[in-house]
């Protein structure tokens, strides 16, 4: 199971209502690349597939599909705007280590 925060939830009803994009649902995944090996993706996603791990809370969705998950379980999806930056992170339990930027992670 992957879980999202209050915070992250609030900041995703923030977005979404800005920007008019009518849904408060978000899909994060693993995806290759980053300077160890792996990075991590949000962005908002209208379709729910069958497949897909579902995360809830105050009506925002978060979904991940059935690869991401391997890697992902256990994690969650905060909402940072402190001083080291503002922006969604994935604290991610399975990690094995990061990039010196942070942006990135290895298994």
């Amino acid at each position: 199971m992957i879980y999202l925060t209050e915070k992250a939830a609030k900041e995703v009803k923030r977005i979404s209502d800005d920007e008019a994009i009518g849904h408060y649902i978000i899909r994060v995944k693993v995806l290759g690349g980053g300077c160890s090996g792996f990075r991590t993706e949000l962005e908002f996603d209208n379709q729910i597939k069958d497949t897909d791990q579902v995360a809830e809370l105050d009506d925002v969705k978060l979904i991940c599909d059935e690869v991401s998950i391997q890697y992902l379980d256990g994690s969650s999806v905060d909402y940072s705007d402190g001083l080291m930056g503002q922006g969604f992170r994935v604290n991610n339990p399975n990690s094995k280590g990061s990039c010196g930027c942070g942006q990135s992670f290895a298994f």
